[in-house]
């Protein structure tokens, strides 16, 4: 049964539906496939004009006929979520919304608009230092079933904050087909991830970020989920802390986009539901652009 994720989804597109939301995924990605497609598919007699290259020497030896490769062109995107599932994501947004409910919206969205345009939907995290993969697949019970698993694996117990390494390590070692690769994460995730795994993955695969906006330290009853325990007001409401905490953060942001940027990968920022439908359209707009700011 389709649960309340992807109706929830549905809502939220639908409010988009003027736009060009629909077609999201139609021609906004730049291409990833490049000559001819290497999915075999039949063989047939040799005739002026074929490229010798694409001749079956085993097959045609053994019929005394000279027969050809034929191959599928590749039409379908194959899309993986890298998704952080640190307890990190349990804090909020500066907008007062869960960062995890946050992820999980972008994530549902992106899937929800690749699989009408009939494209392929998987997912990695990491969850207690072991990987959690779900295949490729096109179905919407697919994409229901990341969801539900990611939603139930964001624990505050999970005290492990390399979940993204970890996780493009695994797609490095194990994610052999061509993929547009999108990670959800936070400004701590992106500081975090090692710039020769970067570059190894863009090698093969195209590669987006979403950073999901952490809350600053200028609101009552802020929870400090690394220490569990609520930070002293005389602390939140000191200007000069929240000053040098802007300063930080973006010191962090300009080393980390310029990490992302010399490794071919995009990046947007999100910090509530209302806002994602859009913010993806600007960030598929400027990967094909080849804008990575």
């Amino acid at each position: 049964m389709i649960k309340s994720y992807i109706n929830k989804i549905k809502a939220n597109i639908t409010i988009y539906s003027t736009q060009k939301t629909s077609n999201i995924l139609d021609g906004t990605y730049k291409s990833i496939y490049k000559g001819r497609s290497m999915n075999f598919e039949d063989l047939r007699e040799y005739v002026i004009g074929d490229n010798v290259k694409d001749i079956d020497w085993k097959a045609s030896a053994r019929t005394n006929t000279i027969l050809i490769k034929r191959f599928i062109a590749e039409k379908k995107h194959n899309i993986l979520f890298v998704m952080d599932s640190g307890r990190k994501m349990l804090a909020d947004t500066p907008k007062k919304e869960s960062k995890k409910e946050v992820a999980l919206i972008t994530a549902g969205t992106v899937a929800y608009l690749a699989n009408k345009n009939g494209d392929y939907v998987g997912a990695i995290y990491n969850k207690n230092n072991s990987i959690e993969y779900f295949p490729f697949k096109s179905d919407l019970y697919n994409i229901e079933s990341i969801l539900s698993h990611y939603d139930n694996s964001v624990e505050l117990e999970d005290k492990d904050e390399d979940t993204i390494n970890k996780s493009l390590e695994y797609v490095c070692k194990h994610i052999k087909r061509r993929c547009i690769i999108f990670v959800i994460t936070d400004l701590d995730g992106m500081d975090k991830v090692k710039e020769d795994t970067l570059k190894k993955i863009a090698m093969r695969h195209d590669i987006l970020f979403v950073n999901i906006k952490d809350a600053y330290m200028s609101e009552e009853n802020i929870y400090d989920i690394e220490n569990s325990e609520y930070i002293p007001k005389l602390l939140l409401k000191d200007p000069k802390i929240l000053e040098l905490e802007k300063q930080e953060r973006k010191k962090i942001q300009t080393a980390a986009n310029k990490k992302l940027k010399k490794c071919r990968a995009t990046v947007e920022t999100i910090e509530q539901e209302k806002e994602v439908p859009q913010k993806i359209i600007e960030l598929l707009e400027r990967h094909r652009n080849g804008n990575n700011r």
